[in-house]
């Protein structure tokens, strides 16, 4: 059994807004797009879901945006997906027409009606609150994968990289608020850079370059929060494998009032399956991509406004 993918997104949502219950919070939709990979085009319908069936709240100006309206162990996993999905209960037989003697209840039914209310009694009885405990245990690598997982187990890689640019912290993240434009056509100059590279060192390896361009997605980090900056996501359609792509953060470090470090962080997922003799290649290549990526941002921060609308003309 899976969601759909209503119900995949207002579950990822409230995990989002449990997280931030603790603190206060209110969750702008950029950062429930950022942190959880929900589509820019969904998220605000997700989240008027959770709005809808009570589950949370929102807020307009500044310091707005969505929060929930009560405590996450107040929460039951049920009420979230059923404020997507609708009630989980059968409508209409699970066997549909049948033989003659099934005109008022088939064979399945009781087994069926069975599975469905134990389906909902440990959806009803698992909280929002242990959700997040989960998800926090997985940042931390402290929660094992279970022996049936079902995730497709594709290789991700730990990137770390920085560069000093010559504008103010404030500068910085002002320029990075509206830059998903430019910032795409960097992400893409990084991924052929280090399929340059690719080429160069074993040529018969699949190919690096995404087969989408990818869409990136920006969350704005407020100051003393885990460190200034943004939380910076990607996705790509991947080289005959699953999708690559980056989660992480953008994180600036003042160095004196006109130098700012802008470092990355995070765990990329490549473009291409990887084998157990291509890891080193692909750690290399991995590593190559959000430097070569870092660096065209970096280039592209120090640009004056105009400037850098005419070079993302060019490189589109």
């Amino acid at each position: 059994m899976t969601l759909s993918k209503r119900g995949d997104y207002v579950v990822r949502s409230a995990l989002c807004l449990a997280r931030a219950y603790e603190g206060g919070e209110y969750r702008k939709i950029r950062e429930v797009v950022a942190e959880m990979a929900v589509p820019q085009t969904f998220a605000s319908q997700i989240l008027a879901d959770l709005v809808r069936a009570g589950l949370a709240t929102s807020r307009a100006g500044q310091s707005g945006g969505y929060r929930l309206a009560r405590p996450p162990h107040d929460v039951s996993l049920l009420e979230v997906i059923e404020a997507a999905e609708g009630p989980l209960r059968s409508e209409r037989c699970a066997l549909g027409d049948g033989p003659c003697r099934w005109e008022q209840v088939c064979p399945l039914h009781e087994t069926w009606g069975a599975a469905t209310s134990a389906l909902r009694e440990t959806l009803a009885t698992t909280s929002l609150a242990t959700i997040v405990e989960r998800d926090e245990a997985l940042e931390r690598s402290e929660y094992p994968p279970p022996a049936d997982s079902h995730r497709h187990g594709a290789t991700t890689i730990a990137v770390e990289d920085w560069v000093q640019v010559e504008l103010s912290p404030d500068s910085v993240r002002r320029r990075l608020v509206a830059a998903e434009p430019w910032l795409t056509a960097c992400v893409k100059s990084g991924y052929r850079e280090a399929e340059g590279l690719r080429r160069g060192i074993d040529p018969t390896s699949l190919p690096w370059s995404p087969s989408t361009t990818p869409a990136v997605t920006l969350g704005l980090i407020e100051p003393g929060k885990d460190g200034a900056g943004v939380r910076l996501a990607w996705e790509a359609g991947g080289t005959r494998g699953p999708s690559s792509r980056f989660e992480g953060t953008l994180g600036l470090h003042s160095l004196d009032e006109e130098r700012t470090e802008l470092r990355i962080e995070g765990r990329f997922r490549p473009p291409a399956p990887v084998a157990e003799a291509d890891l080193a290649l692909t750690e290399r290549l991995s590593r190559a991509t959000l430097r070569a990526t870092l660096r065209a941002a970096a280039k592209e921060l120090e640009r004056p406004a105009g400037s850098r609308r005419r070079s993302l003309a060019r490189s589109s």
